[in-house]
Formats: C-alpha cells, structure tokens, sequence
C-alpha cells in the first residue's frame, strides 16, 4: 500500500493541526517538510532546522529556489521576516536544552510503547542518525508522520520494533494515510480515520493492537 502525492499532503494537513501559534517546531525530511504549506494563516510558528535555521517558510515555487537555502535534508526552503541563522552547535543545543515544542518526523516502524525506529535498515548505508536520536528525545512532543505499511505492505506500526532503535518510548503521536493514533500509557488508541478507510482496515494492517476511541471520527 503506497501513498500517492494527495495522501502526503492530506497527512502534512492534519499533522499541521497539532502545532499551536507560537510554537518552535523541528521537521523531518520528507511528508514532515510538506507541514508549513498547510499551516492556517493565523497560525506563527518558528520553524527550527538542525543545519542552523530558524524561521523556515513554505517550499518555494518551482523556478523560484535560493541555491544557498536549505533544509537539514538538503532541500530548498524559504525563510520568514526575522529567520535567524547560526552553526549546527547552536542548533544542536537548542534540541537538547528541550526548547523545541514539537518535532515531526519520519519513521521506519513505531512500536505500541511508542518506541521509535527510523534511522537504518540494516545492511543499507546510510550517513549516521544525524539528530533524529536528539529530537526524538527531548522535544516536547513527537509526532510521526508516515505511510501505515512498507513497500512490501507489511505494518510499519507493530508490538515491538524489529529494526534498530532511533529512542525508546518518545512518540506521542501517528499520522498516516491511513489513521491518527495516539500513543497513551504504552496503547495506541485509535483516534480518527482517514477517508476512506474503515477501523477495520486499520485494524488489518497494524501489527500491534489498537484501542478504539468512544469519540473516533473520520477526517475526509
């Protein structure tokens, strides 16, 4: 089961929803890069980025790119009026004073106590855990944004994580194409559907048991 570009936009939206005007807020590369073109406009934020910056803007238009702005991935970005720039030292140290409010992040697996896989399939290079391992610690709240199964349409939300630990026990909250699940006192609770899933279909492919919210909703 993949996810099509409409269902990576339809999780940046909802993902938007659980930032807060004055919030600083890490993203992710990826579905969590997509979160400023969906940010309601009365909502400020100060977008922080491990490579130095903070006050990212939306994705800039396509034509329109600055060579010398970027993301931590690598991908251009656009700056807001009062953005500030700085070495990866300070930005590190913003992390680990636990100053950010939320980070966004990708993930490989998530397991039902909320422990986090995301940085390395084994066997696969990859350049390191960069600060996915430093976000996922001490940011405030973190929240996974991600597509429900693997390429292959195994769960990707499962009882125990099988891949290498990125941190234990620091998700709060899942998004997918498929749901929005709440990790709460080692459960994950299922707290609304995407159209047009069904509990049912969440149910099919989560690898880990769910408990279903008296106030479940579909979001279409």
């Amino acid at each position: 089961m993949g996810v099509g570009v409409d269902f990576r936009h339809k999780i940046a939206k909802r993902a938007a929803q659980e930032i807060k005007n004055g919030m600083l807020v890490n993203l992710g590369i990826g579905i969590p890069s997509l979160v400023p073109d969906h940010l309601p406009q009365d909502v400020h934020v100060m977008f922080h980025a491990e490579n130095g910056i903070i006050g990212i803007g939306p994705s800039p238009a396509k034509g329109e790119e600055d060579e010398n702005l970027c993301n931590a991935g690598g991908f251009p970005v656009t700056v807001l009026n009062g953005a500030s720039y700085f070495d990866s030292a300070t930005a590190f140290g913003i992390i680990r004073r636990g100053l950010l409010d939320v980070t966004i992040l990708g993930a490989l697996q998530v397991s039902e106590k909320g422990d986090l896989a995301n940085w390395i399939v084994p066997g696969k290079r990859v350049p390191g855990i960069g600060g996915a391992m430093d976000l996922a610690q001490k940011a405030r709240r973190v929240i996974v944004v991600m597509n429900h199964t693997d390429k292959s349409g195994s769960p990707k939300i499962v009882k125990e994580c099988t891949l290498p630990l990125t941190s234990k026990r620091c998700v709060d909250v899942i998004i997918t194409e498929m749901a929005v699940i709440e990790v709460v006192n080692d459960a994950l609770v299922l707290k609304e559907l995407m159209h047009p899933y069904t509990a049912e279909d969440v149910i099919q492919h989560t690898g880990a048991e769910l408990v279903i919210s008296k106030e479940l909703k579909t979001i279409m």
